[in-house]
């Protein structure tokens, strides 16, 4: 019989998710098995009757795999072991979920998400005894057991791009141009799109740093006759005495952002230098993805079904050692990913003069 796969997208969205599920869609239909998409993650499996769509792979040519976004929707907040409803009050929602679940009459899901995402459908497999294989994307590449995730080189493709676009204009007017980008509170992207874009200094949240160094280096800079300097920060780097900067949205949460302007302050005062921000935010989310982006998505796909056919659940997708690879969920949103002071592109980045304020 042919078996039906069920596929959903959950947390921020990324570059390279449509890229997953033309993989899924695609390699499922070489076996004869139907896929489903579900609508807006776990959100569409709430409710009386599941929202879902019908995969097929006359719908998955070239155009779609170069989409940013996700065609499914998704969702990175309502915790259904937790959620909020109208009235203020919290409901435990996991019982709509599995039972939504069964009327699809799907033989395996696979969840696309990162650390968070994972643990939530983890948990909610076990729950309902639903066969699940994960598959990693987070443009932050803070999952533990892969060497990236779905998402993420095109992140650093975007930052790299605005520390190419920022260049001239700092030269043009000497200025310090300051670069914020995302990575919650893993500092890859910065490190990665520092090194590549020309940054002078990389600010993240793993390295200790003080405005003294940090100006330190801009004055050195300076001293040797260029008239510019490029600072990138991630998002989750600190203030002096500590403290994150955080931005509280129209839905009530706090999120990182801010702390760019706050090194423009204070760079400036402490070099003297005239300093601007660009905040790229969202922007390293919505792009088209990378070739390295696309390749990885379609060769994880292809491995989450593999291991559908092979009855192996429980298990997310991993890059590791130039060779797509299995390792147990638990595992992986156990082991954070966060940059090792020690890293090979620390490591890098110093070996070529580049500061990290400490």
């Amino acid at each position: 019989m042919s078996k039906r796969i069920g596929i959903l997208t959950s947390g921020g969205d990324c570059a390279g998710l449509n890229a997953v599920i033309r993989a899924v869609v695609h390699s499922a239909h070489q076996k004869g098995w139907e896929t489903y998409g579900i609508v807006d993650g776990t959100a569409g499996l709430l409710g009386d009757e599941p929202e879902y769509r019908v995969l097929l792979p006359e719908q998955f040519d070239g155009t779609v795999m170069r989409m940013g976004g996700t065609i499914l929707g998704t969702t990175n907040k309502g915790d259904p072991f937790h959620f909020p409803m109208p009235d203020g009050t919290f409901k435990d929602r996991t019982e709509e979920i599995i039972a939504n679940y069964k009327k699809m009459k799907l033989d395996a899901v696979v969840g696309i998400g990162g650390d968070g995402s994972h643990a939530i459908l983890r948990r909610l497999a076990q729950a309902g005894g639903v066969p699940m294989v994960g598959i990693p994307k987070t443009i932050d590449n803070d999952i533990g057991e892969t060497e990236t995730s779905v998402g993420f080189d095109t992140a650093v493709a975007v930052a790299t791009e605005a520390l190419d676009r920022l260049q001239p204009t700092a030269a043009s007017h000497d200025r310090v141009m300051i670069l914020e980008v995302m990575g919650r509170d893993a500092g890859h992207i910065a490190l990665a799109a520092g090194i590549a874009g020309g940054a002078d200094v990389i600010l993240i949240p793993e390295i200790p740093y003080t405005i003294e160094k940090i100006a330190e280096k801009i004055k050195k800079v300076k001293k040797k006759g260029r008239n510019f300097a490029l600072v990138i920060v991630s998002e989750a780097v600190k203030t002096i005495d500590g403290k994150p900067f955080m931005v509280t949205h129209s839905d009530g949460q706090s999120r990182y952002g801010g702390i760019g302007n706050y090194f423009s302050g204070e760079i400036s005062k402490a070099t003297g230098f005239e300093a601007r921000v660009t905040v790229l935010g969202h922007v390293q989310r919505g792009s088209p993805p990378t070739y390295n982006d696309r390749l990885l998505a379609t060769a994880f796909g292809v491995k989450a079904v593999d291991l559908i056919e092979k009855g192996q659940f429980d298990r997310m997708v991993a890059w590791k050692n130039r060779e797509v690879v299995d390792v147990s969920i638990e595992k992986a949103i156990a082991a954070y990913q966060a940059v090792d002071p020690d890293d090979t592109m620390v490591h890098t980045a110093r070996g070529i003069g580049i500061s990290f304020g400490d």
